[in-house]
């Protein structure tokens, strides 16, 4: 069948793409690069025609509080309403564990706006909420240094490798439509600070980690239970240990 994966050549977007094919079906990697803007509505009339089944996996380019809610919103009503009118049968989005816990943060608050949109669009949907990507460490570490220490929550995190989520989202672009949202999760429930200090030390980086209850994950305070899932979640298989031996090696 005809698949369309809005976001196909990002992080997740490609290696779902990728998996797909290999199993068989037509597969349209949609990006504002190859000519689909979910925002501008470019190209998407074409994209969707004869499409059963679209993937949401695009993200927004700023993090900023009112332009990521612009983003989720305006992307997921043009969506929405071009699979309405190309008749599509299963809309698909990844969103993140925890996004109606953390509406502190403007990220969830939009993304919290594009499950609204889905839920009530009328089109059978499944959406897959997971926990953070193992890939995005790096990116946490930039977002609690300041100087040589790095400060974060020692709130719990349990995250997932990227190929594991890609093998999730195949598997439910072949399903059918959930009506519901699934989780999934990584394998290890690991403290945010210390996890961290793990993979600082793995990288040769010098900086330290200071653990603080009151530290800021992208706009939002965390808990025990904010970044892991406790709804019987789909687990990954690879470990931190596993994926920095494969794909984050000190340069």
């Amino acid at each position: 069948m005809k698949i369309v994966v809005i976001g196909g050549t990002g992080l997740i977007g490609s290696k779902t793409v990728e998996r797909l094919r290999k199993r068989g079906h037509e597969v349209i990697a949609a990006s504002p690069n190859s000519g689909v803007n979910t925002i501008t509505g470019e190209g998407l009339a074409e994209a969707l025609s004869g499409a059963e089944v679209v993937l949401d996996l695009a993200n927004s380019p700023s993090f900023e509080d009112k332009a990521v809610l612009e983003f989720f919103e305006t992307s997921g009503h043009n969506l929405l309403a071009a699979e309405k009118l190309a008749g599509v049968k299963h809309h698909i989005a990844l969103s993140v564990v925890g996004t109606e816990r953390l509406q502190e943060s403007g990220y969830f608050r939009g993304k919290l706006a594009q499950e609204k949109l889905i839920k009530a669009s009328g089109i059978p949907y499944t959406i897959v909420h997971s926990t953070q990507f193992m890939e995005f460490l790096a990116g946490i570490v930039q977002s609690g240094t300041v100087g040589q220490t790095v400060r974060l929550s020692p709130a719990y995190i349990q995250p997932i490798v990227s190929d594991d989520v890609a093998d999730v989202m195949a598997d439910v672009a072949l399903a059918s439509p959930a009506n519901a949202t699934i989780e999934i999760s990584g394998p290890e429930r690991a403290r945010l600070s210390e996890l961290v200090a793990r993979y600082l030390k793995a990288m040769k980086d010098p900086r330290s980690v200071e653990a603080d209850a009151e530290a800021i994950y992208f706009g939002a305070r965390l808990n025990d239970q904010s970044l892991v899932s406790d709804n019987d979640p789909r687990l990954g298989s690879i470990t931190f240990e596993q994926w920095f031996a494969k794909s984050a090696q000190p340069k």
